[in-house]
């Protein structure tokens, strides 16, 4: 992990007619590093994420990926640029089976720019990168699951398949949201490990999350959110000592979790 910023936010806001869903928000995330982002339900957490890979425009303020502006640029573009991104509600291409859901983004300029896929170039060898990929990141290569139509996956396997796809396209940072959402305990477990060896190869990780426990394990630093603003940022410890922290979550779903982990 290195001190140089990968990527710059700042003071992105962004309204829907009269209301003001991000207010003037501002942090950086250091390659290489895992950055939290937390908050309580509503508090803006999925438009930040929106804005930054180009789902919706930013009313204003600007956004800096490795020095270089990409404040609305189409999320196509940002995607190719190395920023990716899972969504909260899993959309895979559900009439394909798995694997070839990772055809189509090895297809992609960035995949050939960056040899995301290997060989001369036929879709055979796209197929079998594929499953390579979905092997790296926890399905069962000698099972049946890689060629079940992502349709009839549980949700463990669509959560991974989110990555996958990012994956694909080589990224230098992810922004995943809520990728431990809906998830067992022990899908959890397995999916702890996955993320560590994301950031172990080198990839920046931004994580949405509302299970804490499992974020605090993996992240460097955290940033809490709350009515559409920066509240604080900090280590793990920090943020959950924090008294306006503890104000911000209380009545919430999520303060019992937070009062037990600090």
């Amino acid at each position: 992990m290195s001190g140089t910023p990968i990527l710059q936010v700042k003071e992105v806001t962004k309204a829907f007619g009269g209301i003001v869903a991000l207010n003037r928000v501002s942090f950086e995330v250091n390659e290489g590093e895992i950055m939290g982002i937390i908050g309580p339900n509503g508090s803006g957490k999925t438009t930040l994420i929106n804005c930054i890979t180009g789902f919706i425009k930013m009313s204003s303020g600007k956004v800096l990926f490795k020095g270089r502006d990409i404040s609305n640029k189409p999320a196509h573009k940002i995607a190719d640029m190395g920023l990716t991104r899972t969504f909260q509600i899993m959309r895979p291409y559900y009439s394909l089976p798995a694997y070839k859901n990772l055809v189509i983004p090895l297809f992609s300029p960035r995949a050939r720019r960056t040899g995301g896929w290997r060989g001369g170039g036929k879709l055979g060898d796209r197929d079998t990168v594929g499953i390579d990929i979905l092997e790296e990141i926890g399905f069962e290569r000698d099972s049946f699951v890689p060629y079940k139509m992502a349709s009839s996956l549980p949700t463990g396997y669509l959560k991974r398949l989110e990555l996958a796809r990012c994956l694909a396209l080589k990224p230098e940072i992810i922004l995943c949201d809520e990728v431990f959402s809906g998830l067992s305990m022990s899908e959890i477990a397995s999916m702890v490990p996955l993320i560590e060896r994301l950031q172990m190869d080198g990839i920046t990780l931004v994580m949405v999350e509302h299970r804490l426990r499992e974020l605090f394990r993996v992240a460097n630093r955290v940033m809490v959110m709350n009515f559409g603003e920066k509240l604080m940022e900090g280590t793990a410890e920090e943020v959950m000592t924090s008294e306006k922290v503890k104000e911000a979550y209380f009545g919430s779903e999520e303060v019992e979790e937070v009062m037990t982990y600090a």
